[in-house]
């Protein structure tokens, strides 16, 4: 059935109905012609892929975390590569509708289990003049303050809200025509999207020779809910078992994900590594270990066109390596705005982050004190998350002003600011699948203190160690272990400063851009497509 507005409700047995903005009927969107992309001596070179992103997230409409950017950043690059890219996410209220132009494309009835149907609203966008994006409204799911949860907690009806999102992904590219070489899925929400490629018989026909590839960016959040979602969800019970869906009695999304892809990615080489552990792999590093010859870790870029201190239109002065003048400018506007100890010499510890137990916030607690009486150092934080952090943070304020500033909250403009005028950039996490922090600091010219994990093991050189390093690095996760490695870069501040200058001039010369991972992502969907039967 072709996307339109029903013009009569439909009753089945069992129907949930949510509130479509539709006027009119559209004409559905036409598939692409096949092609290839040229090389420069104008013979074939490698195919012209259709590439769909479903995700909960996309910046700038819906974020909460990095994906948010990943699947902009990301999208925009292979784009630029030459394959065709659409994005997928639910609509939610939250979006600004007054900043973006959306346009109602039509309606689908989207067939979940237990003969349940629900009309969904189809609208578009564009992130850029080659990339479209598809937004999925159905208001009794979406049509919420928040994109998961509120501050009340998390809303325990997540599984048929994204259940239906990743349902829903697959009814509108068959309504289309639009079918894709790639569904390239994201994290639990949607990893339903492979499942149903490999359960649903009758969605076979149409995906016959497109394949799945599922980006896990924190295999700690896997999507487990109460097993009396499994007949909505339209799953047979005989798939409800631990080698497939079904986790200590309960179904787990992330897991059906990591069972039914095609290929799987993890946000970093590093994590990629770490989850097949038990400690890494929370729960899954066994099933995990079954796909390690189809799993990659590929390091998350940044978006140059943002994160660049040459360009950058948020922060106070511009300035690049040969050329730090302007970073001393920044650093003087960030004491002034945060009322702190006018002094250049003065070394400036940034954090901008989620106050998250994941994020060794607990690491610091009990050792900032002892190195703000001890040490001459200025601290700042942006950052908001669990309340007994946040409430630290402006009771350390208080204790030490001049010397400490706390911002409850967030700002894109201040975490600009504290990125380039900071001197430092502190991030004592106990994991972090890729991390964006620390590779928006290098770029600026802010020296990384962090743990070595993850991520950052990927993008940090300890400078004390390599000549060519970017930063100071500790393992152990102790409060002890992170005052140490605090105690050694002031040291450094103070007495070393030409390995200052060097750490800083080796983080500003580092690639980071999405056009490396790119080109990673783009074999591997190459490799996926070829295997298909065609």
């Amino acid at each position: 059935m072709a996307l339109s507005q029903p013009k009569r409700k439909v009753t089945p047995k069992k129907t949930r109905k949510g509130t479509s903005r539709t006027s009119s009927p559209k004409e559905p969107l036409q598939s692409s012609k096949e092609g290839v992309i040229a090389s420069a001596t104008g013979k074939e070179s490698k195919p012209k892929l259709k590439i769909l992103m479903v995700a909960a997230e996309c910046a700038p409409y819906a974020k909460v975390g990095g994906m948010a950017d990943m699947i902009a950043s990301l999208s925009r690059s292979l784009s630029k590569l030459g394959h065709e890219i659409r994005v997928i996410i639910p609509f939610y209220s939250s979006i600004d509708k007054s900043r973006y132009c959306f346009r109602f494309v039509g309606s689908a009835c989207v067939h979940m289990g237990c003969q349940t149907e629900h009309w969904i609203g189809l609208y578009e966008t564009s992130l850029s003049d080659d990339i479209i994006i598809w937004l999925v409204e159905y208001a009794d799911f979406f049509n919420r303050k928040g994109i998961y949860d509120e501050p009340s907690g998390e809303y325990n009806d997540n599984a048929y809200r994204f259940g239906l999102f990743s349902k829903a992904a697959l009814e509108i590219c068959k309504d289309t025509g639009w079918i894709p070489d790639i569904f390239h899925v994201h994290d639990w929400q949607t990893s339903l999207v492979s499942a149903y490629l490999k359960i649903w018989p009758n969605l076979l026909s149409p995906f016959k020779n497109s394949a799945s590839l599922l980006t896990i960016h924190n295999v700690c959040y896997q999507g487990k809910y109460d097993a009396m979602v499994v007949p909505y969800l339209g799953i047979d019970w005989q798939l409800f078992r631990a080698d497939k869906f079904e986790d200590y009695g309960k179904i787990n999304l992330l897991k059906a994900g990591i069972v039914y892809s095609d290929f799987i990615t993890t946000v970093s080489p590093t994590y990629a590594k770490e989850i097949l552990e038990p400690y890494g792999g929370a729960g899954l590093h066994e099933f995990l270990k079954k796909r390690s010859g189809e799993l990659v870790g590929i390091l998350n870029g940044v978006d140059t066109d943002i994160w660049n201190p040459k360009t950058d239109t948020l922060i106070p002065s511009n300035y690049h390596k040969n050329d730090l003048q302007g970073k001393i400018v920044c650093k003087r506007v960030l004491q002034e705005k945060f009322n702190l100890r006018q002094s250049p010499d003065i070394p400036v510890i940034g954090m901008v982050t989620r106050l998250h137990n994941q994020k060794g916030i607990s690491l610091l607690v009990p050792i900032l004190r002892e190195a703000l009486t001890k040490e001459d150092f200025q601290f700042v934080l942006l950052g908001k998350g669990q309340r007994d952090y946040e409430d630290f943070f402006k009771t350390i304020a208080m204790e030490f002003p001049g010397k400490v500033a706390a911002y409850i909250g967030f700002s894109e403009e201040l975490a600009h600011l504290i990125f380039s005028g900071s001197d430092f950039f502190l991030m004592p996490s106990f994991y972090e699948p890729c991390g964006l922090g620390q590779l928006y600091s290098q770029l600026y010219g802010t020296i990384p203190i962090a743990r070595a994990t993850g991520g950052i093991v990927d993008s940090v050189e300890d400078i004390q160690k390599n000549p060519e390093g970017t930063g100071f690095l500790f393992t152990e996760p102790s409060s002890q272990a992170l005052l140490d490695v605090l105690k050694t870069a002031l040291d450094c501040w103070k007495n070393e400063p030409q390995l200052i200058q060097s750490a800083q001039k080796n983080g500003m010369g580092k690639d980071f851009s999405w056009e490396t991972a790119a080109q990673k992502y783009e074999e591997i969907y190459i490799k996926l497509s070829q295997k298909k039967p065609k």
